[in-house]
């Protein structure tokens, strides 16, 4: 009893254990290292184990199940057969089922409905491919399923915690409204924030500075990722800088600084390196709004959606983190000239373009521009072009 936290001897639930702050939105402010620790606390080992855990098929848990949610044994009985696994078989074990086939008399709602899609598509497509999308949603689906690695050092520890994460579109694009994230992510609450810093993808990293018109051969050495690399997260009064680099800048310093001009009605600020923290040293509310900055004004919204314990049917390969879970689609721009290659050019100013500004592809944009040795025809400014689509 002496060991009993003064919380728990007065009956006082922990701070740390997450509660609605507002209903169905955002949680009370936890601290995430302790929400591992509680959980590693008071749940049995093999919860979270990944050792293959045995099945107990024995009546005597079955009786013991049911004795605890008031439940008679027929009624068990009952409940084991509706829930059997051979509910689920569309064939008797004598036959051998042909997987291309679904047949008319399935009782599964799920393969009704697969069947009903697919005879629509049958009935209406003109040709019949897969949709890249559905690919790249099943590549991204099987990168992390049950995956282990390949050494032993590699693994994730038992116990670990996992944090799902949803970055938003930029505050400045025109997509920002989407209702769909940008990307989701999990990381491990024992990696730093420059892990997910830089497994971040954002189409304003790899712009290209500067206008070639002139000279469309120059070979660009560095995008715009490689000149400004600076950035910051912002979680619950902390602003966290990444300052890896010598060329690095505070710019959580003008942020600083505004705040501090009047009385504003902030608390005061507090900054943190962002190579110095873990998402385990975080103070959080699940499924609240907070920040990353970087190329100095692109913004995006990240919000906390989940943590939990990582269990044996997750991927145990630590090197994979973070994991990219899902990705929105984005449709490429097309050349304005052959409409088939993504462009790679836009151009403003451009006597020879139908619209204002114009995107080409690299080949109509040098034929259409240049002549035979090289040389400009006529005016206009040309910007290389970086298509959002090149994340798809």
């Amino acid at each position: 009893m002496a060991a009993c936290s003064t919380a728990e001897a007065n009956n006082e639930p922990d701070r740390n254990i997450p509660t609605y702050e507002i209903r169905d939105i955002n949680s009370n402010v936890v601290h995430v290292g302790s929400i591992a620790r509680l959980w590693r606390e008071r749940l049995n080992r093999k919860y979270f184990s990944f050792d293959e855990r045995d099945i107990d098929t024995s009546t005597e848990q079955d009786a013991a199940f049911g004795e605890e949610m008031g439940i008679s044994a027929e009624t068990m009985d009952e409940i084991k057969m509706i829930c059997s696994l051979d509910t689920l078989k569309c064939h008797s074990e004598e036959e051998t089922p042909d997987l291309e086939l679904i047949p008319d008399d399935t009782s599964l709602a799920c393969l009704k409905k697969r069947k009903k899609r697919l005879n629509y598509r049958e009935e209406t497509l003109i040709i019949d491919r897969i949709c890249r999308n559905e690919t790249y949603a099943n590549e991204i689906h099987s990168l992390g399923v049950g995956k282990t690695p390949a050494h032993l050092e590699d693994q994730v520890e038992e116990g670990e915690i996992v944090l799902t994460m949803n970055i938003l579109y930029p505050v400045i694009s025109h997509q920002y409204k989407e209702s769909k994230p940008l990307q989701t992510i999990q990381v491990l609450g024992s990696q730093k924030l420059t892990q997910l810093r830089d497994a971040l993808c954002c189409v304003s990293d790899l712009q290209i500075s500067g206008e070639f018109s002139n000279t469309p051969d120059l070979a660009v050495e560095h995008v715009s990722k490689d000149h400004f690399k600076s950035a910051f997260f912002y979680f619950e009064g902390v602003i966290y800088n990444d300052m890896r680099y010598p060329e690095c800048k505070d710019l959580s310093k003008t942020i600083l600084e505004w705040v501090e001009s009047r009385e504003r009605g902030y608390d005061r600020f507090q900054t943190a390196k962002m190579e110095d923290t873990t998402f385990n040293d975080l103070h959080i509310k699940i499924g609240y709004p907070y920040l990353y900055c970087h190329q100095g004004d692109c913004e995006h919204v990240v919000v906390i959606t989940d943590i939990r314990i990582i269990h044996q049917d997750d991927c145990l390969d630590k090197t994979v983190y973070p994991l990219l879970r899902k990705k929105h689609w984005i449709l490429s721009r097309k050349c304005a000239v052959c409409q088939m290659y993504i462009a790679r050019w836009v151009t403003n100013d451009d006597c020879f373009a139908p619209a204002d500004p114009c995107f080409f592809c690299d080949l109509c944009f040098r034929m259409l521009h240049y002549d035979s040795d090289g040389n400009k025809l006529g005016e206009f400014l040309a910007y290389p072009y970086v298509d959002p689509g090149i994340f798809n």
